[in-house]
C-alpha cells in the first residue's frame, strides 16, 4: 500500500510515537511518500528503514497514495485535506495533539489502529464541505474548508457588523466580535465554543453562529446546506479578518462573501470500532463524574 504522511512539528516527547508509526508501516511493506517540508522536520531525528519518497504539491499524490496519514492534531489534519482536495484519498489522522476530533486515532492506539486499517477493517466517511464562491481572489485558487469560515473582527474595543442573507432572504445584521459559518464536522470546532449545536456528520446542514453577540436574544441558526450564503460586513473598521480553516485573508467592508456546499467531499478513514457518538462521549467527558 502507498501512504502519504504529512505534518508539521510536534513536541519531542511525541517523536517517538511517529518512530513507531514509520516502523510498523515499514514493517508491514507500505511505501511511504512525506510531505517535504515535514521530512526535513524529522529527518535529522530519527532513521528510516527504508527509502522515503518526498512530496511538496497536491497533485503528486493523485497516482502515488492510496490513503494518508494526518500526524499531530485537528490543525493538521485541516491543512492536510486542502492538500487531498477533490483527490478522494481517504485521509485518518493520528492525533498528537490535544482534543482531537478529526484526529481520531490516539498515540496508545497505532499498532492497533495500523493492523485494523492494513486489514481493511475500518469505514469511510463522507464529509461535506464549504466552498467560497466570491471573490475569487481572497485566497487563491479553489478555497473550501472542512470545518469553517469565520469573520472576525480587528480591533478589541469595537464591534463588527455582519449582515446575512440565506437565499437572498435577509437573515439578520449580527452586532457581534465576529460570526461562524460552520459544516456539520464543524459543528464541533468553533462554533461549538460560541454555544452553537452539534451537527452529527452526515446532516445535511449549516450551522450560522454569532460569536459573542451583542443582543443576547440571538441565537445559532441551522440551514439546509442547499442554501447560498450572502453576507456583507460593516462598523467602525474598515476590515475585518476571514478565516476558512486553516487560512486567513482581510477583507474591506466594500467586498461580500458568498458561499454554498462544496460540489464534492473528503473522505475520512475511521476503524469500525470508532463512532461519532462515542467520540463525543470520550471527548466531552460526557457521563463522567470529576469528583470521582
Amino acid at each position: 500500500m502507498r501512504i502519504a504522511i504529512f505534518g508539521k512539528s510536534f513536541n519531542p516527547e511525541a517523536l517517538e510515537y511517529f518512530k513507531l508509526l514509520v516502523q510498523r508501516l515499514e514493517e508491514s511493506g507500505c511505501e511511504l511518500l512525506i510531505w517535504e517540508p515535514f521530512h526535513e522536520f524529522v529527518k535529522d531525528k530519527m532513521v528510516f528503514g527504508k527509502q522515503t519518497h518526498q512530496f511538496n504539491q497536491a497533485s503528486i499524490l493523485l497516482s502515488k497514495a492510496d490513503l494518508m496519514f494526518s500526524v499531530g492534531g485537528d490543525g493538521t489534519m485541516l491543512d492536510a485535506i486542502q492538500l487531498t482536495g477533490r483527490s478522494g484519498i481517504p485521509v485518518v489522522g493520528i492525533n498528537l495533539g490535544r482534543m482531537g476530533f478529526l484526529s481520531s486515532i490516539p498515540r496508545n492506539s497505532i499498532i492497533p489502529a495500523i493492523s485494523d486499517i492494513l486489514g481493511g477493517r475500518y469505514r469511510i466517511e463522507k464529509r461535506s464541505m464549504i466552498a467560497l464562491e466570491s471573490p475569487t481572489d481572497l485566497f487563491g485558487g479553489e478555497v473550501f474548508a472542512l470545518n469553517e469560515l469565520s469573520i472576525n473582527k480587528i480591533e478589541a474595543s469595537s464591534m463588527v457588523v455582519v449582515q446575512v442573507w440565506v437565499d437572498e432572504h435577509y437573515l439578520n445584521s449580527y452586532w457581534a466580535d465576529g460570526l461562524i459559518v460552520a459544516t456539520p464536522t464543524g459543528s464541533t470546532a468553533y462554533s461549538l465554543s460560541c454555544n452553537g449545536p452539534i451537527l452529527t456528520p452526515d446532516s445535511r446542514n449549516f450551522v450560522i453562529t454569532p460569536i459573542a453577540p451583542h443582543n443576547l436574544t440571538v441565537r445559532p441558526v441551522v440551514i439546509p446546506d442547499s442554501s447560498r450564503i450572502r453576507i456583507r460586513v460593516d462598523g467602525r473598521d474598515k476590515q475585518a479578518l476571514v478565516r476558512m480553516d486553516s487560512r486567513v485573508a482581510m477583507i474591506n467592508h466594500d467586498q461580500e462573501l458568498i458561499l454554498h456546499k462544496a460540489d464534492f467531499e473528503v473522505n475520512l478513514l475511521h476503524r469500525n470500532e470508532e463512532d461519532f457518538f462515542s467520540t463525543l462521549r470520550a471527548k466531552l467527558n460526557w457521563g463522567k463524574d470529576i469528583r470521582n
